[in-house]
């Protein structure tokens, strides 16, 4: 494996046996840092990371509190909440890009990856139209048509409805036949687990 262009995947959980499960998983085929805390997490970010594997409630400093550091930071790192928490109004106003619920598989967390690799390459505009579509889908698996009449939900089907209008080359990096794939997806992977946009388990 060549080290020097491997994705850099950093794995974040307070669960030492569990962080280093994940981390045994990724490593045949990333390069894996590992973390047992927030402040663990915080002191490892660095422009090298591609994608961060993030649990939600830790002792020390949250995940979210993490999420919100590396966003200010303005890195290039997706960032994919791994947690037992299950999703609520909240995520709306999260800045993550995948929402898997633990328990989570070998699987799972190689195709959460993947997708995240994958979402780097995209325009911005495409990257932020897949994190709000995914909130959508993990908020409707969550409640099915309650969560409709919730405000923070009608606002963010808003903004996905306003960036549809908005930016009218949303499919330019896709033939729309990939392009409807992959929002079918999200659909239909928040119908089991709360699975990312896509195609992988988020």
């Amino acid at each position: 494996m060549d080290q020097e262009n491997t994705p850099v995947v950093l794995v974040v959980d307070d669960e030492k046996d569990l962080a280093d499960l994940f981390t045994a998983w990724l490593s045949p085929d990333y390069t894996v840092r590992t973390a047992y805390s927030g402040q663990a997490a915080l002191d490892s970010l660095d422009d090298s990371i591609d994608v961060v594997l993030l649990d939600r409630r830790m002792p020390d400093l949250s995940g979210d509190a993490v999420l919100t550091e590396v966003r200010e930071r303005d890195l290039d790192c997706r960032v994919a909440m791994v947690t037992a928490v299950d999703p609520d109004f909240d995520i709306v106003e999260m800045g993550f890009d995948a929402y898997l619920t633990k328990p989570v598989t070998n699987e799972d967390i190689h195709d959460v990856v993947e997708t995240l690799l994958t979402r780097k390459h995209h325009d911005t505009a495409v990257q932020r139209y897949f994190q709000l579509v995914t909130k959508r889908a993990a908020l409707e698996a969550q409640y099915g048509d309650d969560a409709t009449s919730d405000p923070k939900y009608e606002a963010l089907q808003a903004k996905i409805e306003s960036l549809e209008r908005e930016t009218d080359t949303l499919a330019s990096e896709f033939d729309d036949e990939d392009f409807e794939a992959q929002l079918h997806r999200i659909e239909q992977d928040a119908d089991g687990d709360v699975r990312d946009a896509d195609g992988g388990s988020i």
